[in-house]
């Protein structure tokens, strides 16, 4: 779950440091879900993106607003997935695509 805390907390930041909170939690959804153990954190990366992801879109240029909605779709329905059981094979090639994205 996401607290009221922790939006205002990515509120303060300019939008640039807000975009690469939400690269480095799809970078970190690349690296931590080859791992079986980390199942939680997945779920919890991937929650907390779709979130980040909102939050930035509204101070986004246009474009970057597309690409945070591409990202949030995505974002939700690797979430359904991995709830599932059955994470979507391209995820982590995905992740780190839109990561570097976020990035340029």
């Amino acid at each position: 779950m996401i607290t009221p805390h922790v939006r205002e907390r990515f509120l303060r930041d300019p939008l640039p440091v807000r975009l690469g909170g939400l690269a480095a939690d799809l970078a970190r959804i690349t690296s931590f879900s080859g791992n079986p153990a980390n199942t939680r954190a997945v779920a919890s990366l991937l929650e907390e993106g779709k979130y980040f992801a909102e939050w930035a879109a509204p101070e986004a240029p246009l474009e970057a607003q597309v690409l945070l909605a591409e990202i949030q779709v995505a974002l939700a329905v690797w979430e359904r997935r991995w709830h599932r059981g059955s994470p979507d094979p391209s995820m982590r090639t995905e992740a780190q695509r839109q990561s570097d994205k976020l990035l340029v």
